[in-house]
């Protein structure tokens, strides 16, 4: 199967997604989130528990201040509190990265592997071998929808994970060419076109080799 070559231009960086690609490694695919999307799902994630959460402390707060009780009592309370809005810390700090994130996110589907490039103060990279993908979904939520935006889960089978492209504009391009994409490379693996026959009868199935007529 023949892909078209991605032939968008990146810079080389040392810590660039193209600086890992190996010799004779081809881009048939390659995007990063919408920066609206990424960064409005990352302040609606898990905000209405996050609001409750934060509501619940606060109000316990300022119960401890507006009555009579001593100063030990306010120092405990507010120390207790403090660590008790973890969630809230944690989601606040989701908010505030995420800009940076989304600068250094960087996806890639080449013609041996999934390349996933993330990170905040420094560069990580994932990559996935098309053999180790088991299977391909895509989601579409209110929200995504709304923005036209969609994630691309890669179902890792060595890892017992999922690797997501997320927030990527025209998703549902994308996953067609993911699919097709693994779906020709996993079946090069299992079995090269040297092997194939000239014709499959396999399973009822209507493919020849050639793209001749199939057999009912």
């Amino acid at each position: 199967m023949k892909y078209e070559k991605n032939e968008r231009s990146y810079p080389l960086a040392s810590d660039s997604l193209d600086a890992l690609l190996g010799e004779g490694e081809e881009v048939l695919w390659r995007g990063k989130p919408k920066k609206s999307a990424y960064i409005l799902n990352k302040v609606l994630y898990m905000l209405p528990v996050v609001l409750l959460w934060l509501a619940i402390d606060v109000t316990l707060l300022c119960v401890v201040y507006i009555l009579d009780t001593p100063t030990l009592v306010r120092v405990f309370v507010t120390c207790f509190i403090a660590v008790h809005l973890l969630p809230f810390w944690m989601w606040l700090s989701g908010v505030i990265t995420a800009s940076r994130r989304y600068k250094n996110m960087d996806y890639a589907l080449t013609n041996r592997r999934v390349i996933i490039r993330s990170g905040l103060i420094g560069i990580d990279f994932e990559s996935v071998g098309y053999k180790d993908i088991v299977n391909v979904n895509l989601r579409v939520g209110l929200i995504d929808r709304m923005l036209k935006v969609g994630d691309l889960y890669f179902e890792n089978a060595q890892r017992g994970r999922k690797n997501v492209f997320f927030d990527i504009e025209n998703p549902y391009e994308a996953y067609k060419v993911a699919q097709r994409v693994v779906s020709d490379i996993q079946t090069d693996i299992v079995f090269p076109n040297a092997y194939r026959p000239e014709s499959n009868p396999g399973y009822g199935t209507k493919y020849r080799n050639g793209g001749g007529d199939g057999q009912q």
